[in-house]
């Protein structure tokens, strides 16, 4: 008996030698994993860093909306050109997809799971995108029917899909109206105490988490008729009927997309990643977004103080007396930069951090509502102002930043520090957007 208790103590004593019991001193959580970020795929490194925002020339316009002070700004990915006209269509596709697979559900078992991989049910169920539809199956066809246009709209019978259809539902937290004191869980009286203004605009009590989290519904499909509407007495009929679609345009920035649209992009692309990481189960990244106004500036310059535009220079052309960007050079003479409209991704030469078109080509939407005073009162660390615009609001508040000048606009829009802004709820012909993602750990 004395020899099996000695036996157990030496085992003991074995296994506490391991590292394995506890050992009385402060040493962290351990066994977790070390974090490695690896390069987003079609982003560069924006390292952190300070810079003089705002006017590197004269205020030409007098539009006095912005000064120069000194900015710091974290670390972040960008993406190394616009979202292109192919890499939006993989977000309308989805939500096209996604559509006729909950339409199917309703109907067809096969395209909905019930249980997860344990057995467990899953509440709700989700689709399944693994099971393939059919587009000759009668019953398939007859089921899908609404999704297209209906008779009467039809053009010459084409069997086409009903974009105004295309709606995708999304959610976000407000993390501004949960960090106020008067908002925070009280642990003396064990409940919430404020009130939150819901997305209806209306002044509610806070019931428990969920009231911080907001939804909107918006629909996907670039407005065509951009290229119509936003030019009077001009003949662009062949790029409304093809910029978005055809091929030929793949590789050309997407536009006819409004600030909405560009928000709901950025979440459904988030999601769109960490849930191919769930699956192969890795932690969660962080949210892609649209930049940061400081942030986009910031990008921009390159890491050339003071440079008016992304080149560096004060100029337009370089030595070989070829334009840096596609704007409009002169008046009437669209052509000189060897582009009539957009031009394809990448086509001139990228900055000093890699990025590609932070000048010309389209004007992009950044995250922040446009105010003329913002450089008066925005912190000097990470500036940030936003504005959560209801669809009543009046059009003063439903304005956002667009920085970076486009294809029709003259060199003063093409300066990086130049602002100017849109509505929220209008798309443009020159109006794009690229996304960012805020990097973790050093920064350096």
């Amino acid at each position: 008996m004395k020899r099996i208790v000695f036996l157990l103590t030496l085992a003991a004593v074995i296994l506490s030698g391991c590292g394995r019991a506890p050992s009385g001193e402060l040493i962290g959580v351990q066994g977790r994993d070390k974090w490695h970020e690896p390069d987003p795929y079609g982003m560069v490194f924006v390292p952190q860093g300070q810079f003089m925002m705002g006017p590197s020339d004269e205020d030409i316009m007098f539009a006095q909306n912005a000064f120069s002070r000194t900015i710091s700004v974290d670390a972040f990915w960008m993406d190394e050109t616009e979202i292109t006209n192919n890499k939006y269509r993989q977000f309308v596709y989805y939500v096209r997809d996604s559509i006729m697979r909950r339409m199917l559900g309703e109907q067809l078992d096969e395209f909905i799971i019930h249980e997860d991989q344990f057995g467990n049910p899953l509440d709700p169920p989700r689709l399944n995108w693994n099971t393939n539809i059919d587009m000759r199956d009668e019953q398939i066809n007859d089921i899908l029917r609404d999704i297209y246009y209906a008779d009467e709209e039809q053009f010459y019978r084409r069997k086409e899909i009903d974009t105004r259809k295309l709606n995708y539902e999304y959610f976000w937290v407000d993390y501004e109206q949960a960090a106020r004191r008067s908002n925070r869980w009280n642990p003396e009286t064990q409940e919430y105490e404020g009130t939150v203004i819901n997305q209806q605009g209306e002044q509610v009590p806070i019931v428990n988490r969920s009231s911080f989290v907001l939804r909107d519904m918006v629909n996907v499909y670039p407005d065509t008729l951009v290229w119509i509407h936003d030019f009077t007495y001009s003949y662009n009929e062949p790029m409304a009927n093809m910029y978005f679609w055809h091929p030929s345009y793949d590789d050309y920035p997407v536009v006819g997309v409004n600030w909405k649209q560009a928000v709901a992009f950025s979440i459904w692309r988030t999601n769109h990643l960490n849930e191919h990481l769930a699956r192969r189960g890795q932690g969660f990244v962080q949210n892609y977004r649209l930049p940061l106004e400081s942030e986009w500036e910031y990008a921009a310059r390159g890491g050339i103080p003071l440079s008016m535009y992304p080149w560096g220079g004060p100029y337009t052309r370089n030595m070989e007396g070829c334009f840096l960007a596609n704007f409009k050079p002169m008046r009437g003479n669209y052509t000189d930069d060897g582009w009539l409209y957009t031009a394809p991704a990448a086509s001139f030469e990228p900055n000093d951090f890699g990025l590609y078109d932070m000048a010309g080509n389209v004007a992009e939407w950044t995250e922040n509502a446009y105010d003329e005073s913002f450089f008066t009162f925005s912190h000097d660390m990470n500036p940030n102002y936003k504005y959560n615009a209801r669809p009543d609001d009046p059009p003063a508040l439903k304005r956002k930043v667009v920085r970076g000048g486009s294809w029709k606009d003259i060199a003063y829009y093409l300066q990086v520090s130049t602002r100017s802004y849109e509505y929220q709820d209008t798309a443009k012909s020159y109006v794009g957007f690229r996304n960012v993602r805020s990097y973790l750990g050093d920064g350096r």
